[in-house]
Parts: C-alpha cells; structure tokens; sequence
C-alpha cells in the first residue's frame, strides 16, 4: 500500500486526498464516538489502479487510530469493508455488513 496522504477537511466534514491532480474524498458525519462514512467520491481523472482502495484503508487506518468506530452508509465503503474483514472490529456493536 502506497503511503497516502490523508487530510481531515473538519470544516467540510471529508476525508480527502490528492492524486493526479484530482481531489478523492469521503464524506462523513460524528456522533459522540462514532463517524458515519456517507459518500465516496473519486474523480474519473484518478486512474491509478487501487487507488480506491488504498484511500478507504487509509481513511480506515487514520479513524482507528482516533479509537472511533465506523458506521458504514456509503454502499461502496460498506462492500469494502464486507470483502476486508480486518476492520470489523471497528464496526459499533450490533452494526452488520
């Protein structure tokens, strides 16, 4: 996995990263200890392959280690996270995907 920088846009509530020019980003909403991933959002100018994966495992990797959990609405996120059952323990308990 390349190193990817990931900025928190608070102000916007996304994630986001820059790649060939273009902005990717995830949309997010907290609760109390819990961040809602709403919306995926990769430019059709990325082209680099895995790229979506990487920015997911790396929102991921930035949300873990803040100790929050990960409530999943974006349909894309939630697929991620069904086929990478490493962060299933980042889910809230009772929340299946």
């Amino acid at each position: 996995m390349s190193d990817l920088a990931i900025k928190d846009n608070a102000f916007l509530r996304q994630f986001e990263a820059q790649m060939e020019g273009h902005l990717a980003k995830i949309e997010y909403a907290s609760q109390e200890r819990k961040i809602f991933l709403t919306k995926l959002v990769i430019p059709e100018g990325i082209t680099k392959e895995g790229f979506k994966e990487d920015f997911i495992k790396a929102v991921l990797n930035h949300i873990q280690e803040q100790n929050l959990r990960v409530v999943p609405t974006s349909p894309q996120i939630a697929g991620f996270l069904r086929n990478n059952r490493q962060y299933k323990e980042m889910l809230p308990v009772g929340i299946r995907i």
